[in-house]
């Protein structure tokens, strides 16, 4: 390592914290982009979105960032989101480093869908993370207590098993929720084969490495979603398929059929969503999102539906309405205030991919 790559000197002299904070700085572009959201609640949170993405780009990158002594943490949930995050689901998310060995022990609990995939890349320097390994919990070993247990390892290994590569640096686990109240989550633990009693002291190179890549994620989190918003308004209303291969390589669940887009409407308006009929699936929802791409806050508004939760039609569709105000209908999401957004359905492991058609019309002209 040369003089000018040392270092202690910046972190001694200050100038590591400054550039952390220049590179905040200029994330702020993303909520000021023309297409953006503009209005008071939309600005207030893009600006509560970047705070919301450097506390998990802190917690990926400088707390939980020890390959060596991994752990799992919350990388989006009730109040840090990513992406379209899924209100049923719960996330896990741990640093690896590919050239080690690592096992995942837990309970399987109750919840109908889990998986675990390894990925490499990030948000912060490709604006991808693309999947290395994937293990779904239908083709997993689980003893008759509920328990469980994989080995992350490049050379496959018998029983569970989880693929990685020399360049894989996180492992994702997703739990999908048909109702929260009743179901019990996965409780899972990772540790290195091999590593040792405890780790190293903090040291002037993690703590530049760990504020860079923090603020890096912050920055390239916010402009990669941010392009997928804007990349939504020619089709404003309307839920087309997406670009199935874009959402893979953001992260997304090979198992999962994705439609993204963007919604706006007055105050007296809502979008009626039809979906004629529902394929036999192991789970499909269908969420309401801020122009951020952050699930609204499904803690207190009704703000997605999903396999468990929607009412039938006679038919055996199923009719969405989401507007501000509640028209008295089955299946009603409320927009929160929110005049413009993005919105999300999924099918998952789905015999077939059911288009979901869409209609603008008054609130005043819908029959409850």
């Amino acid at each position: 390592m040369t003089a000018a790559q040392d270092p202690v000197g910046p972190v001694i002299t200050g100038q590591t914290w400054d550039e952390f904070c220049d590179t905040l700085k200029r994330a702020g572009q993303q909520v000021l982009r023309p297409e953006a959201a503009a209005s008071e609640l939309d600005r207030a949170e893009g600006w509560r979105y970047l705070t919301r993405l450097l506390r998990i780009g802190l917690e990926m990158h400088l707390e939980f960032a020890d390959p060596d002594f991994p752990g799992f943490f919350l990388p989006s949930h009730e109040t840090g989101k990513i992406g379209a995050d899924n209100p049923d689901n719960q996330y896990l998310f741990a640093r690896i480093n590919g050239r080690n060995e690592y096992v995942i022990r837990g309970e399987r609990g109750t919840v109908p869908y889990f998986t675990i995939g390894t990925q490499k890349g990030g948000y912060e320097t490709n604006g991808r993370m693309e999947q290395t390994g994937f293990i779904d919990a239908k083709d997993m070993q689980v003893d008759a207590d509920g328990r469980f247990e994989i080995i992350l390892s490049a050379e496959q290994r018998p029983g569970n098993w989880l693929r990685i590569e020399p360049d894989s640096n996180s492992v994702v686990v997703r739990q999908t929720f048909n109702d929260r109240a009743r179901e019990r989550p996965v409780q899972a633990r990772i540790a290195r084969l091999g590593a040792g009693a405890h780790p190293q002291p903090l040291s002037a190179e993690r703590i530049q490495q760990g504020l860079r890549n923090a603020a890096a994620f912050t920055e390239g989190t916010a402009r990669v979603f941010a392009n997928w918003a804007a990349g939504y308004l020619p089709h404003v209303n309307q839920l087309p398929p997406a670009n199935q291969e874009v959402c893979q390589r953001a992260g997304g669940d090979p198992n999962i059929f994705y439609y993204h887009s963007a919604w706006e409407l007055a105050e007296d308006e809502a979008l009626v969503f039809h979906l004629p009929r529902i394929p036999d699936c192991r789970f499909w929802n269908l969420q309401i999102n801020n122009w951020w791409m952050e699930s609204l806050d499904y803690r207190y508004h009704p703000i997605h539906v999903n396999k468990h939760s929607a009412r039938h039609d006679p038919d055996g569709g199923v009719t969405i309405v989401l507007s501000e105000r509640d028209p008295g209908l089955p299946n009603w999401l409320h927009t929160a205030g929110h005049r413009r957004g993005t919105m999300c359905l999924r099918w998952v492991g789905a015999s077939e991919h059911i288009h979901p058609e869409t209609r603008v019309v008054r609130v005043a002209d819908l029959k409850g």
